[in-house]
């Protein structure tokens, strides 16, 4: 007969080693997946975004570039309008980054070095105008950013090749014909003049937690004004901003009134023409001016060393972008 009792002390030992047996070959599933999610996970994080020659630029290289521009648009765009504005944002990056590993690999193929002193300089320098002199707290921060000493040094030292090999290239200033400085005075000639003020009217559009419907809606708006519509009338009805109850009205607006951005477009705005519509953090404006009071400008003489500046550095960033165009042509790039 048998003894269920006498076994039961057993049988409890062999179904606890079972669920012990069980419970670790569970806890060895779970820990292979985690690996492999991180594994993926670290994949996505340190990608390939393009391939130079015989160099890789990563997706984090691109991140610390595009993060702070990025958190900044979030700020200013949204929906479609965002998603296209990170999407320009990151091209741009991936490629200043080739053209940087470019401008590297001629640099090394020169078989030239900066010598360490001029990396441990330029160090020195960020610690003293950046720090105030406490390396401590430079450590602590660079640390805090996911940086080593190392890291930070070879980031320093591939600014200055770049600096260098630019400089390199652009061996002698071009010479600037004086009808282009007259030209360009003419063309820009409100960036020196001063009192000039314009008679407004805005229509704001608050994005709200539907941007894309208020965005469609804004542009309907804007349809019915150029098709013949009461531009105050319509910011009377369906203005969000503090001026709705009098029809938009600004009044005579001076430089310095506005945001930069706001008050480059109203400044430049022909008399009775309606602007487009501009996005700004996230709502959505339209502009009109009434009237304009001229201001008074500097005369060309006095403000013909800056200009002549100005269109020496475009020449210069044409030089080196020629350069780089060359350095591209004859290269293998791969942008994923």
């Amino acid at each position: 007969m048998l003894d269920l009792a006498g076994s039961a002390p057993s049988l409890a030992r062999n179904f606890q080693k079972v669920v012990k047996h069980l419970f670790l070959i569970a806890l060895a599933l779970i820990s292979i997946s985690l690996a492999r999610v991180q594994a993926a996970d670290a994949q996505v994080l340190d990608g390939v975004a393009a391939v130079v020659n015989n160099d890789v630029v990563t997706f984090s290289q691109v991140r610390e570039l595009t993060t702070p521009i990025e958190n900044a648009a979030k700020a200013n765009f949204t929906g479609a309008a965002l998603a296209e504005k990170i999407k320009e944002v990151r091209t741009r990056a991936v490629n200043d980054l080739i053209d940087r590993q470019l401008i590297i690999q001629e640099f090394r193929t020169m078989k030239a070095s900066i010598p360490s002193h001029v990396v441990e300089d330029r160090i020195n320098t960020i610690v003293r105008t950046d720090f105030g002199g406490d390396r401590s707290a430079f450590q602590k921060t660079i640390v805090a950013q996911g940086y080593t000493l190392d890291r930070l040094r070879k980031m320093e030292e591939e600014k200055i090749i770049v600096q260098a090999m630019r400089s390199r290239e652009v061996k002698s200033d071009p010479i600037i014909p004086a009808g282009r400085v007259e030209s360009y005075y003419r063309e820009h000639k409100q960036e020196w003049t001063t009192n000039d003020e314009v008679k407004l009217r805005m229509i704001k559009i608050a994005g709200g937690a539907e941007p894309e419907k208020k965005l469609k809606m804004m542009k309907e708006i804007r349809g019915k004004i150029v098709g013949g519509a009461d531009f105050g009338d319509m910011a009377r009805i369906y203005s969000d901003d503090s001026t709705q109850d009098k029809n938009g009205d600004w009044g005579w607006v001076k430089r310095g009134d506005l945001s930069p951005d706001m008050e480059r477009i109203a400044f430049s705005l022909p008399v009775g023409k309606t602007s487009e519509i501009v996005t700004l953090n996230q709502s959505f404006y339209l502009m009109i001016v009434e009237e304009k009071k001229a201001g008074i400008s500097k005369p060309l003489k006095d403000v013909r060393d800056e200009i002549e500046r100005r269109l020496l550095q475009v020449e210069r960033q044409k030089l080196q972008q020629g350069w780089i165009d060359r350095l591209r042509k004859k290269a293998f790039i791969k942008i994923y």
